[in-house]
């Protein structure tokens, strides 16, 4: 339950950065960018980002097993299933909360981008 909870948070948290850049991206696109290079980049700085809190997060989950090993139920402290579908999951959601905005924003024409702030 509480992966799940954690894939919510972040689709949001990576969706509204997204959107908040929807300005910058229409200043791109008005400049000459091309819309795949937008995505590209966009989804590159949120997928990076992701990647790094999992590992960071991985790290510290390591550190924490031992003391948390009371609440492990059917999962042994460091199994590297667990901590590698985790991962996975959290790099998929990211990728979807990154991509799936900046598609939108990108087919926004710049003029528009520019004037919604």
């Amino acid at each position: 339950m509480e992966g799940c909870l954690a894939c919510v948070g972040l689709y949001e948290l990576l969706s509204y950065e997204v959107m908040r850049r929807t300005p910058e991206i229409g200043v791109r696109m008005a400049v000459g960018a091309q819309r795949h290079d937008i995505l590209r980049f966009i989804v590159v700085q949120g997928v990076g980002l992701s990647v790094l809190g999992t590992v960071i997060g991985i790290i510290a989950a390591l550190g924490a097993t031992r003391y948390l090993l009371s609440l492990l139920y059917g999962v042994q402290p460091g199994d590297p299933l667990t901590f590698a579908v985790v991962a996975i999951l959290l790099a998929l959601v990211a990728f979807a909360a990154c991509y799936l905005p900046a598609r939108r924003a990108t087919r926004v024409d710049p003029m528009v981008a520019l004037r919604h702030e």
